[in-house]
């Protein structure tokens, strides 16, 4: 190991300031054996179904990419992406797999030499730092053997593993109950913005159970209370101002959102670029409490991605790259925001907006003629609490998530740099 990887990995990635006592210095290709997957393509995949994963360079579904009839590894290992996006993602693999030649393997060159557990959490922190961002990411088999590491003797790399394992399993159990949640939400927001709620604040009954409570129209099936309008007919729609190089600073210049900022019901506020609006620019192009910005031009699938701005009123203008919803007073502007993301999730924006080379436009006019179901306003204001409530249960639990993130980011940094000494577990005393 040369002596700039080791005090690369000491000082800058591992955040080591001294080496405790027994702990040693080693490469990974001291203590794995570091191989490679095979080529295997969805034609396989298809022709040999069978129960044994196959794993790519995917992170989503645990980077399962399919299962086949028959599997290349047996055992504990660890996998990395070595090439794209996810480049020097790190996963503990276990049992009969597959992987694909886009992930490098890890297995110990000897039983006693390392916990694959432990090394899991050690690499996860700290494998990104080693990949090349020249071109296509990537963290090759050759670079991945040099990454330098320091290791606690086996009792205590297991001690701590067990530790980080527990509370991995604390967060994913929390991961799961959001994400219940949120199929939930889904199921509900399609039952609300297709059925509404009665005057006691039920859902009415299906189509198919009460006709008589429903009529037809241009957006389907709706309650006979229910109105079909354009969306300019319910608020007013703006584009936003276009960029302009000339006028990035100026004697009335201030902040403005993009489509950067605009996420899925959340704004981004960490990177907002700033640029001149005169005294009547502003009065146009300014923000005000629950205006609802849409991204204006995206990736097909994100366009029309919205969140409500709830900020101060005047303190930020946008631009040309969001389209500004404004609902007239008549209306609900918490029901249009959960409107417009339904719209989104059932394809409503993919299928208005216009598709250039590698940028879809959802386009200001094409929106506002956009045809919508309206319901009376107090109906619009108990739809939105629903969800509402279905939200703050989500935001709870999402807190949760936060907060054991946080806790185990601290624990990884305090456990796996030794500055928190971890005493291995006694061995167990034999009753005979």
């Amino acid at each position: 190991m040369s002596e700039a990887v080791f005090k690369k990995n000491l000082h800058t990635v591992s955040g080591f300031k001294v080496v405790p006592p027994a702990w040693s210095a080693v490469a990974i290709a001291d203590v794995c054996l570091i191989g490679r997957g095979r080529v295997i393509s969805q034609e396989e995949i298809q022709k040999n179904p069978g129960t044994y994963p196959v794993y790519s360079s995917q992170t989503s579904h645990d980077g399962e990419m399919g299962q086949i009839d028959t599997h290349d590894f047996e055992g504990e290992c660890l996998t990395w992406t070595t090439d794209g996006a996810n480049a020097g993602t790190v996963f503990y693999r276990s049992g009969k797999f597959n992987c694909t030649n886009v992930c490098g393997t890890l297995r110990p060159r000897a039983d006693d030499s390392i916990d694959l557990r432990f090394l899991n959490h050690h690499l996860g922190r700290i494998a990104k730092n080693y990949v090349s961002y020249v071109g296509n990411p990537k963290l090759m088999n050759d670079v991945m053997g040099r990454v330098a590491m320091i290791l606690p003797p086996l009792p205590q790399q297991r001690k701590i593993a067990r530790i980080l394992t527990t509370l991995d399993n604390v967060i994913a159990k929390t991961e799961a109950l959001i994400a219940k949640y949120q199929a939930i939400k889904q199921g509900l927001m399609h039952d609300l913005f297709n059925r509404g709620v009665d005057t006691t604040g039920k859902l009415r009954p299906p189509q198919s159970e009460a006709p008589e409570l429903y009529k037809q129209s241009e957006v389907g099936w709706i309650p006979k209370q229910w109105q079909v309008c354009r969306v300019d007919e319910v608020g007013s729609v703006k584009l936003g101002r276009q960029r302009s190089p000339d006028q990035h600073s100026g004697k009335h210049t201030m902040p403005y959102l993009r489509v950067a900022n605009v996420f899925d019901g959340w704004i981004d506020y960490s990177d907002v670029l700033e640029m001149d609006f005169t005294p009547t620019e502003r009065e146009t192009f300014s923000l005000l409490p629950n205006d609802i910005l849409l991204n204006e031009g995206q990736s097909l699938e994100l366009v029309g991605r919205s969140s409500m701005y709830v900020g101060e009123p005047n303190r930020y203008c946008f631009q040309n790259t969001l389209v500004r919803f404004r609902c007239t007073p008549v209306n609900n502007a918490s029901y249009w925001q959960d409107c417009f993301q339904h719209g989104g999730s059932i394809g409503r924006f993919m299928q208005i907006a216009s598709q250039t080379t590698s940028v879809a436009h959802l386009g200001a006019d094409r929106f506002a003629r956009m045809m919508v179901a309206r319901p009376p306003l107090e109906e619009q204001v108990a739809i939105a609490e629903r969800i509402r409530s279905m939200n703050r249960k989500m935001g709870v639990e999402d807190q949760q998530r936060q907060k054991l993130r946080t806790l185990k980011t601290g624990l990884m940094q305090d456990l796996l740099t030794g500055k928190v000494p971890v005493k291995a577990d006694e061995p167990e005393e034999s009753n005979a």
